[in-house]
């Protein structure tokens, strides 16, 4: 037998490329499927030594022979870690072939291409089938729109906590998230009500709508509780903030025997002269909510939250036109008739029930308090944050509350 001569041996040949011969075709499928051969005829470092020459191949071949490639790769159970991480980085239409059919690829595969591909990659992976918590995280730590976008979009995917704050942070400044924002499982009251103040007002009526919950199973379940908080003069601060949101008064008996006004009620009257702040805290006193809360109810422009607070509280609907008066705004447009802003909150006043317009109050006094997360703080703030770090959660939330006048 003869042996082939130096000249027409392989390694004696140059490396210019001969783009869609047919040995490289060839070569290119013959490799794809040793690396596609079960456990049982090839073993772990033959298959790793094969995708390694697969690889040195693919990052020379052409586009159309690298999608052959992933596109027989796709349905493996268990593909290189270095054809993946080639073919994952390569152009969206090949990347897309693993990305949209290939079931093995790990968290971790998903997790580097996030964080090393384009934006046209991670919303790819953003629509994949079963997105796991850890790579939505990933994906929304970027912060980029049209990912979170199809990240919420995608009823498959699971968002954990963290990505959930992030994403609420981020409604602030990309509003068109709200509504499938707003659709997600794992949104939570503490979520949505601090995206309440951001809302437009169909997503407003909606967060009333869906996460104004009743709390009288914790009512029932701590019944005795009380008796034992009382007995002991509220000595345990825990037990006695715990218990405050429970409990089903909302007013403050103790602010009303020490107020100059005989009753919420009349402190609303006393507004409609002229709402001070000292009148205004006043307010909030007997309302039974930290003035920054009821600062960020009185200054919020949609009027939404007074509806609320008046329905916690118990005021009829005199004392909620007598607010709205003591505001300064309108009650009736140009043409007499009843205006949009009033009339919507009025809507809000009649659909929510006491019991549930209590659980959003005091979820905003706890929020404007101590429940804020570092996420959802930069969310809300306004202008520069820079000495952010310097401010307690309820010093900041305060300053940031406060930062209107009363009267607007």
């Amino acid at each position: 037998m003869t042996e082939p001569s130096a000249e027409s041996s392989p390694s004696a040949l140059n490396d210019a490329p001969v783009p869609g011969s047919r040995a490289r075709k060839a070569l290119l499928k013959r490799l794809a499927d040793v690396v596609s051969l079960p456990a049982s005829r090839v073993n772990a470092f033959e298959r790793a030594m094969t995708a390694d020459l697969l690889v040195e191949m693919l990052r020379a071949a052409e586009p159309e022979e690298r999608a052959r490639v992933a596109s027989r790769l796709a349905p493996l159970s268990e593909i290189p870690n270095t054809l993946v991480r080639l073919l994952l980085r390569d152009r969206l239409e090949i990347a897309a072939l693993l990305i949209d059919d290939c079931g093995s690829l790990t968290d971790a595969d998903l997790v580097a291409c996030c964080r090393d591909a384009s934006p046209e990659h991670r919303v790819a992976i953003a629509s994949r089938r079963g997105v796991s918590e850890v790579v939505a995280e990933a994906l929304v730590e970027v912060l980029e729109p049209p990912v979170i976008a199809a990240l919420l979009h995608n009823t498959t995917a699971r968002l954990s906590q963290p990505a959930m704050e992030m994403i609420v942070a981020a409604s602030r400044r990309e509003p068109q998230l709200m509504p499938a924002l707003l659709k997600r499982p794992e949104l939570r009251p503490s979520g949505a009500y601090i995206m309440f103040w951001w809302c437009d007002a169909d997503a407003r009526k909606i967060i009333l709508q869906r996460f104004a919950v009743s709390r009288e199973v914790l009512q029932e379940a701590v019944d005795d509780v009380f008796a034992l908080g009382a007995a002991e003069a509220w000595s345990d601060p825990l037990a006695r903030k715990a218990l405050q949101f429970i409990e089903r008064r909302q007013r403050n008996r103790a602010a009303i025997a020490k107020s100059p006004y005989g009753s919420l009620e009349e402190a609303i009257a006393a507004a409609e002269a002229g709402l001070t702040r000292k009148i205004a805290e006043e307010i909030g006193y007997l309302s039974g909510v930290k003035p920054a809360t009821l600062a960020k109810i009185i200054t919020d422009r949609g009027g939404e939250p007074i509806a609320v607070l008046c329905k916690a509280t118990g005021l009829p609907k005199t004392a909620l036109r007598g607010l709205w008066r003591a505001m300064r705004r309108a009650e009736t447009g140009p043409d007499g008739e009843i205006a949009p802003d009033f009339e919507r909150v009025m809507i809000i006043y009649e659909m929510i029930a006491t019991d549930r317009a209590q659980t959003v109050l005091r979820y905003w006094n706890w929020a404007l308090s101590s429940a804020l997360t570092p996420a959802l703080v930069r969310a809300i703030r306004t202008g520069d944050g820079e000495g952010l770090d310097e401010y307690s959660v309820p010093q900041w939330a305060a300053m940031l509350a406060l930062a209107e006048d009363f009267g607007r």
